[in-house]
C-alpha cells in the first residue's frame, strides 16, 4: 500500500480521497488534510454489505477548546461497473469534535475504486467575546479592502483637490472641498446646500473662527484620512466644529480622547468645554479630578479666576461636588 492511498487531495473547499481497492472487512483512516483552521481525517470501514464513513478533526488543543461547527456535502462515488453516486443530505452546522460525532452508514454494496468527496460549505467557531458562532470564511476581507480603497480615494480627492466645487475659508487661508462629501457627513452642511443660503450661491463656507491647520484637520476627519497626531493637537477645535456642524461621531471621538489625559494644566479648560458642549462624562471627570483627588489645591489661583468667570450653573455644580465630597469624609 503506497502513501498516496491515504492521501486526501484538496482544492479550495473541496477534499477528495481516492481509494483504489476496498475489500471486505477493511478499515482505513486517511492522512490528515488541512481545511480551515483544523487538520481533518476521513475513515472508512467496510463490513459485509455496509460501508461506514466518518469525518472528524484531528485531536489537538484547538479541536478540544474550539471544535469546528461544520456544514458540508458528502458523496461517495463508485466506479466499479455502472458508476454510482451516493449523496448524503447536506449537513448544516454540525459540531464535530471526535470521530464519534459524524457517521454515514451506506447500505449499498460498493466494490473496487471509490472516491469520497467532501465539499465544505462553511466552518464556524465560537467567538470568545460575543459567545456567538461566526464563519471563519466570512472575515469581511473583501468588504474591508473595498472600504480601505474607497477611503484612500476619498482622501486623495481632498489632498489633490480633485474636482472640488466649494471653498472653505478659515482664519489664515482656504481649502477646496466637495459639497456631496460635506452634505453626507453633516446635516448642517446638507441644509446649507439644500436651501438658498449664501453658502450655496457663493460656493464658499466661512469658518473664520477656526485656524487653517485646524480646519484642514477637520476636513481630513470628514474625508477619513486624519492623522492621529493632528487629531490630538486640534481636539478642542474639532470638538467645537463637531458641535457646530452636528457631526456626532467626531464629537464622541473628541469626548473620549479628552478623558484620557486630564491634568492640572488643562482641567479647567476641559471643564469649561465639557459644560459648553454638554459632555457629562468629561465634566464629571474634571470635577472629580479637582475635588475628590484634591488637585484644586495645586491650582488654587487659576481656580479662583475660573470661578469668577464661569457660568452660574457650572459654579453651582462645582460647589455641589465639593459638598458631596466633604460629606463623604
Amino acid at each position: 500500500m503506497t502513501d498516496s492511498a491515504y492521501r486526501v487531495d484538496t482544492i479550495s473547499r473541496l477534499a477528495q480521497w481516492r481509494i483504489h481497492n476496498l475489500s471486505s472487512s477493511t478499515y482505513r483512516k486517511s492522512d490528515p488534510f488541512k481545511m480551515g483552521l483544523w487538520n481533518w481525517h476521513l475513515s472508512v470501514e467496510k463490513s459485509k454489505m455496509l460501508l461506514n464513513v466518518k469525518l472528524y478533526p484531528e485531536v489537538s488543543n484547538l479541536t478540544r477548546d474550539n471544535p469546528p461547527v461544520a456544514s458540508f456535502a458528502l458523496r461517495v462515488i463508485s466506479s466499479a461497473g455502472d458508476r454510482k453516486v451516493l449523496s448524503h443530505p447536506e449537513v448544516i452546522d454540525k459540531r464535530i469534535k471526535t470521530n464519534e460525532d459524524f457517521l454515514w452508514t451506506i447500505e449499498v454494496p460498493l466494490t473496487g475504486k471509490i472516491i469520497i468527496d467532501v465539499e465544505f460549505l462553511d466552518l464556524k467557531v465560537l467567538s470568545q467575546d460575543s459567545g456567538e458562532f461566526y464563519s471563519i470564511w466570512a472575515d469581511g476581507s473583501t468588504e474591508n479592502q473595498s472600504k480601505t480603497t474607497a477611503v484612500t480615494s476619498l482622501g486623495r480627492m481632498l489632498t489633490e483637490s480633485i474636482y472640488t466645487d466649494i471653498m472653505i475659508n478659515a482664519a489664515g487661508g482656504s481649502n477646496g472641498a466637495h459639497r456631496a462629501v460635506l452634505a453626507a457627513r453633516s446635516p448642517v452642511f446638507r441644509s446649507m446646500f439644500l436651501h438658498d443660503l449664501k453658502e450655496k450661491k457663493l460656493s464658499e463656507i466661512n469658518i473664520l473662527d477656526m485656524p487653517l491647520d485646524a480646519c484642514q484637520a477637520f476636513l481630513s476627519y470628514i474625508y477619513g484620512n486624519i492623522q492621529n497626531e493632528d487629531f490630538l493637537i486640534h481636539r478642542l477645535a474639532l470638538l467645537q466644529a463637531a458641535d457646530k456642524y452636528d457631526i456626532a461621531d467626531l464629537k464622541d471621538a473628541c469626548h473620549l480622547s479628552l478623558l484620557d489625559d486630564i491634568d492640572t494644566k488643562n482641567v479647567l479648560e476641559r471643564l469649561q468645554n465639557a459644560y459648553l458642549y454638554q459632555l457629562p462624562e468629561l465634566k464629571a471627570s474634571c470635577m472629580r479630578y479637582l475635588v475628590k483627588f484634591g488637585k484644586v489645591f495645586e491650582i488654587r489661583d487659576e481656580f479662583n479666576i475660573f470661578m469668577q468667570c464661569a457660568d452660574r450653573d457650572l459654579i453651582s455644580e462645582v460647589f455641589q461636588e465639593v459638598l458631596g465630597t466633604w460629606k463623604g469624609f
